[in-house]
């Protein structure tokens, strides 16, 4: 007997249907709260069948991956933007149950646009490289915050407020109390976001530093360890796609095209990847202007007619692509741990 079964996630409940393949019998069951002793005990009735769940990968989605692999179930993570526009435009009933049926029917005709399930320990990894990104983003948005005020009383505008110079002349600047609590304020959250970021960056520079994969990444000019654990955390088992433009359009560095007859719209990049691998491409390929740099003609020609930023996002799809070969040339030892 095989059971296909698909899962509407949420954080309240899960709607579950599956269906029996051999009776053709359809069940549904609500799983609520929606947490991990709730997921174990729905999943205990199907141990020892042969079952097969498709649910999206949506926040969640780990711990019932995990409950039903448990049971010796076989897990299907749908990508959410795809499964959804498979339902079509046209305008029809939306509902926990109605989803929970479409996923299951996607996966028993085999159109399921499915994600990769990274193993464990790239999936912490991955957890860690996004948390590092986040804090770095934040750091970023309270110095702009601090050049907001200052722009904002008329103040000059000064690169590098972070160093002791920068800082002794942030000190001297002729600030209202309620600017010069604000700047205050936004100096100690980067202080705060300092002491979580520098024993995060140093144990994620030693992991590269002894790890297959990121060492092999790290050959690359530019890539240095916190890229290059960036890029092997999110890019992961480069053998799920057929080829290095496919890498490209996961990372969301592929240039969008709308036309239709003789009517083109200026491309766009997607954006529809994770940003911690955007960043960790941009930046490696900003060294791309440097002396010694292979790419450094290339960037030349391609900053004189596009500009700098479009120049490094042309280098960093080059660097994708190379990223590309070397994890799939090391093969399955690129994602061992260290």
């Amino acid at each position: 007997m095989t059971i296909v079964m698909g899962l509407d996630q949420h954080r309240a409940q899960i709607t579950a249907e599956w269906i029996d393949t051999d009776t053709g019998e359809v069940s549904r069951s609500r799983i609520s709260p929606a947490h991990r002793a709730g997921v174990r005990k729905f999943a205990e009735r199907f141990r020892g069948q042969e079952l097969e769940v498709a649910l999206e990968a949506t926040t969640g989605w780990r711990f019932v991956a995990e409950e039903l692999r448990r049971v010796g179930a076989v897990v299907h993570l749908a990508e959410p933007a795809e499964t959804a526009a498979r339902r079509g435009n046209k305008k029809r009933a939306k509902s926990d149950r109605a989803d929970a049926r479409h996923v299951r029917e996607l996966l028993m005709i085999g159109r399921l646009p499915e994600s990769w399930i990274a193993p464990d320990h790239l999936l912490d990894l991955r957890s860690r490289v996004r948390l590092r990104h986040t804090l770095s983003h934040q750091r970023g948005e309270w110095q702009q915050r601090i050049q907001a005020v200052l722009y904002h009383h008329g103040c000059p505008h000064r690169r590098n407020l972070m160093t002791a110079e920068g800082l002794q002349w942030l000190k001297a600047q002729p600030l209202p109390a309620g600017a010069r609590e604000q700047v205050t304020v936004a100096l100690g959250m980067i202080d705060a976001l300092d002491a979580q970021l520098a024993p995060l960056d140093k144990e994620l520079r030693a992991y590269a530093r002894r790890q297959l994969g990121c060492k092999a990444l790290m050959k690359h000019f530019g890539v240095g360890e916190l890229t290059a654990v960036t890029i092997l955390a999110e890019l992961g088992d480069v053998d799920r796609f057929s080829s290095s433009r496919e890498a490209v359009r996961y990372a969301g560095l592929d240039i969008t095209v709308h036309q239709s007859d003789q009517r083109r719209s200026p491309g766009h990049l997607s954006r529809q990847g994770p940003p911690a691998l955007r960043w960790a491409l941009f930046e490696a390929a900003q060294s791309a202007a440097r002396q010694g740099s292979p790419d450094r003609d290339y960037f030349a020609q391609a900053a004189q007619r596009l500009g700098a930023n479009r120049a490094c996002l042309s280098v960093a799809r080059k660097l994708l692509k190379r990223s590309y070969h070397t994890l799939r040339e090391l093969g399955e030892e690129a994602l061992q741990p260290a």
